[in-house]
């Protein structure tokens, strides 16, 4: 209750933040209905935003840094430059690209601020999927096909293909970059010799294919992918990396901290705190845990993804 701040990345959330002049739209605040004077200060990534309550953690601490979780899970994966791009996979999926400067996406992404420290304002594309961990928690939850998430990874690798099976798991819609709200969830392929392994291994599948539905979008903005870094609980499943650097083509790294949202904030504060010079810095304390590369032909790549583009437009509206 101190300070009444809040950080570039967080406020870029709001919709009422002019990501541009880096200040407080008046037009959108005038829109929403919202009076300037409920907002807080908006500063950098890195700075002093008061202490902790002495009942949290026994005695006051300092607060050196703020910053969005997919910005944080982005400084955490080393991801700070144009040709880096990374994707976190939780409930859904994020992909963040950086860009030299503020640019509109013409391909349906989200331009957005990266971090701002010492004033500068670092850009990048972002896409979410809105269905990636979660499809797996329905084949659990909802189907009972499997008790845990790493059954799948058994039940994917114990046929030799998906048998023309495709699920498009269009749940709550569809988020980057086909936006369509009205799409629902369709399974398409089935026939009399698909079994519960088709199923966990066409929901495995469909989070590969939203992914480089995304980075292809990201490629014709002029954003690179010669690498794609991973993190997030559900890259444990090395069966889904492998499938997912198969299907778009660019080597997958997983890194030696899966949690790199958390990571890549304790990062900043250490900035804020004085441990680190800069960001820039803290580059070469991501360590690789392990790549997986391409192993398919392109033709083979084109024909899978040719199939779930046919599946992908029953569910369009």
């Amino acid at each position: 209750g101190g300070a009444h701040l809040t950080d570039a990345t967080n406020a870029a959330r709001t919709s009422l933040f002019n990501i541009v002049s880096n200040k407080w739209d008046d037009r959108l605040l005038d829109l929403f209905g919202v009076p300037k004077t409920v907002l807080p200060e908006v500063c950098d990534n890195v700075g002093e935003f008061g202490r902790t309550a002495p009942a949290v953690f026994g005695r006051p601490l300092p607060i050196f840094a703020m910053v969005g979780d997919q910005q944080a899970a982005a400084i955490g994966q080393a991801c700070l430059a144009p040709g880096d791009i990374k994707s976190t996979y939780g409930t859904g999926c994020f992909v963040l690209a950086p860009v030299e400067q503020f640019k509109l996406s013409r391909n349906r992404l989200l331009t957005t601020i990266g971090r701002r420290i010492n004033g500068q304002t670092h850009y990048a594309l972002e896409g979410s999927i809105f269905v990636a961990g979660a499809v797996v928690q329905w084949l659990r939850d909802e189907l009972k096909l499997v008790s845990n998430a790493a059954e799948t990874e058994a039940l994917a690798q114990s046929i030799p293909d998906n048998g023309g099976v495709y699920l498009v798991p269009a749940f709550t819609g569809l988020g980057a970059p086909h936006w369509d709200a009205s799409a629902r969830g369709a399974l398409v392929g089935l026939t009399r010799g698909a079994g519960r392994a088709h199923l966990a291994r066409a929901a495995l599948e469909s989070v590969a294919y939203q992914t480089a539905d995304l980075i292809d979008a990201m490629r014709a903005d002029g954003a690179s992918c010669d690498t794609l870094k991973v993190d997030g609980g559900m890259v444990a499943n090395d069966w889904l990396m492998q499938f997912l650097a198969d299907i778009q083509g660019a080597p997958v790294d997983r890194p030696a901290i899966l949690e790199t949202t958390a990571f890549g904030a304790a990062l900043l504060a250490g900035v804020g705190a004085g441990v680190f010079n800069s960001v820039d810095d803290v580059s070469n304390l991501r360590k690789t845990d392990a790549t997986f590369e391409p192993a398919i032909s392109d033709d083979s790549r084109r024909a899978l993804r040719d199939e779930w583009r046919a599946a992908l437009k029953r569910v369009l509206s």
